[in-house]
């Protein structure tokens, strides 16, 4: 008899503590069913420049156009909010090149806007960026696995995010690519493509009123043509300027090109030696052959 009660006493303890368990569950539940879904949205400014600028204005080259990174980054925030429509957003994440990491200008204007975070990886002599698929990985990763994002935008097409997507899958967040309408072919890679939960491409109409081309420099076409040795100086002029933005790394790696120079570095020195002379080198053979060696007078000078 005592223990057919000990027994049911035992059960009712155990039941007990189940519709405890259950009533916590519950509670449990119901608060996660209060929290808000979270999103983030992740811009790799290299192929968005290069992409938007494609599909805007037919050049790839950031210093041919300018881009309202401010309006553009209010749209990205709109569509996300539509999107997401029962989620908040975190911030937004961009992430682009500087040399040794020091913010130009216009990146320091995108820092100081509200929710969003520059974050920055180095640029080569060739202006190649370096270390941003890395960055966009850690982030990803990161908030994923501390559930602070349950959803993510992401802004880019180069295959080695791939890893980045895969690792915030492991998490348990959802990873929607988005993309930039690529005239007559495709800016993204097909590995990123099949890994992603969507895909969503914007048009040249989203784009339009955020990218606009640089009107050319107009010059005095009576201006006094220079001389060799005035060309060479500003030449030396600009290799300083470089050079003081860029450190001695990017020299190292510019040197064994001698006496050629990477593409992107002769568009900037042309550029800039125009806008100290005043005057148009375009199609001056003579000119243009003087200031490159001013150039690189100064560099190996320096090395």
């Amino acid at each position: 008899m005592n223990d057919d009660l000990a027994a049911e006493a035992d059960l009712a303890e155990i039941g007990a503590r189940i519709e405890r368990t259950n009533e916590l569950l519950n509670r449990m539940l119901a608060e996660v069913a209060k929290t808000p879904s979270t999103h983030a949205i992740f811009v790799d400014a290299g192929y968005l420049y290069a992409a938007a600028g494609r599909l805007a204005t037919g050049t790839e080259d950031r210093r041919a156009f300018d881009l309202d990174a401010e309006g553009l980054i209010d749209a990205l925030i709109d569509k996300a909010r539509t999107i997401f429509a029962d989620s908040r957003l975190l911030r937004v994440y961009w992430y682009d090149g500087a040399r040794r990491r020091i913010h130009t200008a216009e990146q320091q204007s995108i820092a100081e806007l509200p929710d969003v975070k520059v974050r920055l990886g180095n640029l080569n002599a060739n202006n190649q960026q370096k270390g941003v698929d890395s960055l966009i990985r850690t982030d990803l990763e990161s908030l994923a696995r501390h559930r602070a994002i349950s959803d993510a935008a992401l802004i880019g097409g180069d295959e080695d995010l791939v890893s980045a997507v895969e690792a915030a899958q492991g998490y348990g967040a959802r990873v929607h690519l988005w993309g930039i309408e690529a005239p007559g072919g495709r800016n993204q890679a097909e590995p990123l493509l099949w890994e992603v939960d969507s895909q969503r491409t914007f048009d040249l109409d989203f784009f339009k009123p955020y990218v606009t081309r640089r009107t050319a420099t107009a010059y005095d076409p009576t201006a006094p043509r220079p001389t060799r040795d005035d060309v060479r100086f500003v030449g030396a002029q600009v290799a300083a300027t470089w050079l003081s933005a860029r450190g001695r790394e990017a020299l190292v790696d510019l040197l064994p090109g001698h006496p050629y120079l990477p593409g992107s570095v002769d568009q900037e020195l042309l550029v800039e030696a125009e806008r100290l002379l005043q005057y148009s080198l375009r199609g001056q053979a003579d000119l243009r052959r003087a200031l490159r060696d001013g150039f690189w007078d100064h560099l190996r000078a320096q090395y």
